[in-house]
């Protein structure tokens, strides 16, 4: 898969706040994710937020 730094991932559940679209701040074994809702920032392993990304849209610079 596919993540990398700028990203913007929509989840298939919502965070508690109600927003399902996080920004990647840091990729590799751990994500670094920050909720476009309500700002708040969180550390999650690779292998448990593969499995619920719904879409991934990229930040193409260029």
């Amino acid at each position: 898969m596919d993540v990398r730094v700028g990203d913007i991932l929509t989840m298939k559940k919502e965070h508690p706040c109600g927003s399902k679209e996080m920004f990647v701040m840091r990729s590799g074994m751990d994500f670094k994710l920050r909720c476009i809702g309500c700002g708040r920032e969180f550390m999650i392993p690779r292998s448990k937020i593969e499995k619920s990304i719904k879409s991934i849209r990229h930040n193409d610079e260029g």
